[in-house]
């Protein structure tokens, strides 16, 4: 029996909720920082997807249309134009790359925070409760953990970004040399 759209809303929304209790602000800092990542993640695939190959296409046709191609000027204007399109392609690798680096520190952080806070309870309680020690010791690595997780996402992400990049450029580069020596390819 399916379930009313809000009670499904507030069903789905738990296990968040409960990360967010259990791994502090940190573990909410290190959500913001992977939607973000991920967020660039999909405009570069879709901007790869639906606007580079259009623009590869019209810096073709645009090197096509010149009168001359053979000259010093001639190539070198063609590498300007070949590496600002690229560069248009790499734009967003710079913060792709710092985003991840930064997933692992901020999960780091809520460890280090997280054990402080258990070791303070410890401390406060005069107890020596092993059960309540480990519990919060789990929740104290949680937010490692999630760093982790999304900087290895990440990071495969920005690999495969750049290998991306270094095979379009040789393709540019290919397609603008025998774009004149070979018109209809």
């Amino acid at each position: 029996m399916p379930l009313p759209w809000p009670e499904f809303l507030v069903s789905a929304a738990a296990p968040l909720a409960w990360l967010a209790q259990a791994g502090g602000p940190v573990l909410v800092a290190i959500g913001a920082v992977a939607m973000l990542l991920f967020s660039l993640a999909l405009e570069r695939w879709c901007y790869f997807r639906f606007v580079w190959r259009r623009q590869r296409q019209a810096l073709v046709a645009r090197w096509v249309r010149r009168d001359e191609h053979a000259s010093w000027s001639a190539l070198t204007l063609r590498e300007v134009w070949t590496q600002e399109l690229i560069a248009r392609l790499s734009r967003p690798l710079p913060w792709l790359r710092l985003l991840v680096a930064l997933c692992p520190l901020l999960g780091l952080l809520g460890t280090v925070t997280g054990m402080i806070t258990v070791f303070e309870g410890l401390a406060a309680s005069e107890t020596s409760q092993a059960r309540a020690m480990a519990d919060g010791v789990a929740r104290a690595t949680l937010p490692t953990l999630a760093g982790m997780a999304v900087a290895v996402a990440g990071l495969l992400f920005t690999t495969r970004l750049e290998h991306i990049i270094r095979r379009e450029d040789q393709r540019l580069h290919d397609r603008m040399a025998r774009a004149v020596e070979e018109p209809d390819a």
